[in-house]
């Protein structure tokens, strides 16, 4: 069997590929082909979530093995074949590619087709892969907001500041001496 799966991205309106792949293929083989066409590094920690028809996640495939989810498998993509997952046209799935920001793309099976094919191929790609990761370049400050480097004075008050302008009304009786706190 040959799952048929295509990827979109939020981030970018005309951002498609499309895989072929073979149903004994991995998600690690799966994961590598969207690495290579969208031209991203392998650095980052990476995973697939199946989903409902919400796009709710459910069972999670990790690029490593991690710790167990008492609700799921703890499936790892290097030994999970695509058919233990994958059933029925329609199904869907996020990779997510920027795992500090949840980013993904979002993947769907669009066809179960017969026969058989070597790993798993790009077969359609349409526009360009948002940038994988979303930070500022903190080496470089012209890339950055100046209100990130200095204190916003609008947001945070002037630097003048008065005791008296402090109402402690109903915080006399409070003692952080005798431990009742905590």
């Amino acid at each position: 069997m040959i799952f048929r799966i295509k990827f979109s991205c939020d981030d970018v309106d005309d951002f498609r590929r499309v895989y072929e792949a073979d149903s004994d293929a991995t998600f690690w083989e799966l994961h590598k082909a969207i690495l290579d066409s969208v031209h991203y590094p392998d650095d980052q920690m990476t995973s697939f979530y199946m989903c409902n028809d919400r796009w709710e996640k459910g069972q999670e495939v990790t690029l490593v093995e991690m710790g167990s989810n008492f609700e799921y498998d703890n499936m790892v993509m290097e030994s999970t074949r695509l058919s233990d997952l994958l059933e029925e046209v329609g199904q869907r799935m996020i990779y997510v590619f920027d795992p500090m920001n949840e980013r993904y793309f979002f993947g769907r099976v669009t066809d179960i087709l017969p026969g058989m094919c070597n790993g798993v191929v790009c077969v359609e790609s349409q526009g360009d892969a948002p940038a994988q990761l979303l930070q500022d370049d903190v080496s470089d400050p012209s890339k950055t907001k100046a209100n990130d480097w200095e204190m916003d004075d609008e947001f945070y008050g002037d630097s003048q500041y008065d005791d008296g302008d402090l109402d402690f009304e109903g915080y006399q009786d409070l003692s952080f001496d005798d431990g009742s706190m905590f």
